[in-house]
């Protein structure tokens, strides 16, 4: 699906393993984000619909270097010969070859790396076609995060740093331990924006944006007052995430292949010493009830969509 949130400005909502992202039509078309990279026909695909010219865009705009956001990224600048911007935080990622902050390596996630030639600094401007956003660095979710806001519509281009009702994951092993503390910190510092519509990384666009602000808060705290919540929440959504990447799976070989990652045996052992196996069951038996993962002839798959 494919809003025009300003003019030439577009908004395409993905499902569960991209983030959504956007497209300013032009001679030389700006992309903002590029889902994931098994989408990448799709993406491109959504884009050649509405006209836009993928192969000659000037610029695409990372709000963060995740394997969901940048997928595209490669095939696009290859294409085109466009620059590509990140904070740069991000941008240091890429230049020293690091897969393991953007968590590309820690989660086994497909993603190719590219060449970041511009670093956004925080507060800076950067004109989308005849629209001027201001970047903010919202650190938390990953280093490098960034939300994108256009003042006099009140458009925010939240990524993952604010969701309509929920939060992202939150990757201590990665981030480090005062990653809780630095969303949280983030979404104070929106609070004070003038914002009318916020269009997420997942998940459709809202108006509610104090709601929305408030619950992630709160769900913030709840895990800054029991980190286990944290693990338990993580544990959920990778679990997700690995079916969708790499499922279906017979559930014995998706516990062997667990065991192997660099994620998994960490987060049992920072949250849940000694109970991992116990932990991986619970969690499953838990996205099985919610109807997030099914059984089909002995194998198990994500049902949500991609």
């Amino acid at each position: 699906m494919a809003i025009e949130i300003l003019e030439g400005l577009f908004y395409f909502e993905r499902g569960y393993l991209s983030g959504n992202h956007f497209a300013c039509r032009a001679a030389e078309p700006v992309l903002i984000d590029t889902a994931y990279a098994s989408e990448i026909s799709r993406t491109l695909g959504s884009l050649e619909t509405l006209g836009i010219a993928w192969r000659r865009t000037r610029l695409i705009l990372s709000t963060h270097a995740h394997c969901d956001h940048v997928g595209a990224n490669r095939a696009v600048q290859e294409a085109s010969g466009c620059d590509v911007a990140l904070h740069r935080v991000g941008k240091g990622f890429l230049d020293a070859g690091d897969r393991w902050s953007p968590w590309w390596d820690f989660y086994g996630q497909e993603a190719a790396a590219f060449d970041c030639t511009r670093g956004l600094e925080d507060g800076e401007e950067v004109a989308v076609g005849p629209h001027r956003f201001r970047v903010l660095h919202t650190p938390g979710h990953s280093a490098d995060a960034i939300v994108l806001h256009e003042p006099r519509a009140g458009v925010l281009l939240s990524s993952d740093t604010l969701w309509e009702r929920d939060i992202p994951v939150v990757t201590e092993a990665v981030e480090g331990e005062g990653a809780l503390e630095a969303l949280l910190c983030s979404l104070e510092r929106l609070a004070s924006l003038h914002v009318s519509v916020v269009f997420p990384g997942h998940g459709p666009p809202f108006a509610d944006f104090g709601g929305a602000l408030e619950r992630a808060r709160a769900r913030v705290r709840s895990y800054l007052a029991d980190r286990s919540r944290l693990g338990e929440d993580l544990l959920k959504r990778i679990l997700v995430y690995t079916l969708l990447m790499k499922g279906p799976f017979p559930e014995e070989a998706l516990w062997r292949h667990l065991l192997a990652t660099p994620w998994f045996p960490d987060t049992v052992d920072r949250y849940f010493p000694g109970a991992g196996e116990e932990k991986y069951r619970e969690a499953l038996e838990a996205l099985r009830r919610r109807g997030a993962v099914r059984v089909e002839g002995g194998r198990l798959s994500a049902a949500v969509r991609p």
